[in-house]
């Protein structure tokens, strides 16, 4: 499982996670994505994840959760440290969740990156 502490709480069930920083609106190639299987097929999972998001933000299905100061993402023997930007993860009961630092300047902006950036990363493949 992938554990995101941040805010002084963990969560610790997520199964993939998208991270996501300011400067994936320039620049997609800084988005990384964490997947508790690590099987081939992630990258259709992350496709699905934020597209999913994405479109749930958009429908007004989904609320963004404020984040307060730097955040640690532990999947195995990765560690990553999160400053600045949007999360998106899925719960291991399949909830998906988006989480923004609170000085985030557009969340809209950095979905549509992230689903932009992982569409375009399956299509590679076809």
């Amino acid at each position: 499982m992938i554990s995101i502490t941040c805010n002084d709480s963990t969560i610790d069930d997520c199964v993939a996670v998208l991270l996501v920083p300011e400067i994936a609106v320039q620049e997609p190639g800084y988005i990384t994505a964490l997947s508790s299987s690590g099987a081939v097929a992630s990258k259709h999972e992350f496709q699905a994840l934020a597209q999913t998001a994405y479109y749930q933000y958009q429908d007004d299905e989904i609320g963004i959760t404020l984040l307060e100061g730097p955040c640690r993402i532990s999947a195995g023997d990765n560690d990553e440290a999160f400053e600045r930007g949007l999360l998106i993860y899925r719960s291991s009961s399949g909830t998906i969740h988006i989480a923004a630092h609170r000085d985030t300047v557009d969340s809209k902006k950095l979905l549509e990156a992230a689903n932009r950036y992982c569409t375009r990363w399956v299509r590679l493949d076809i």
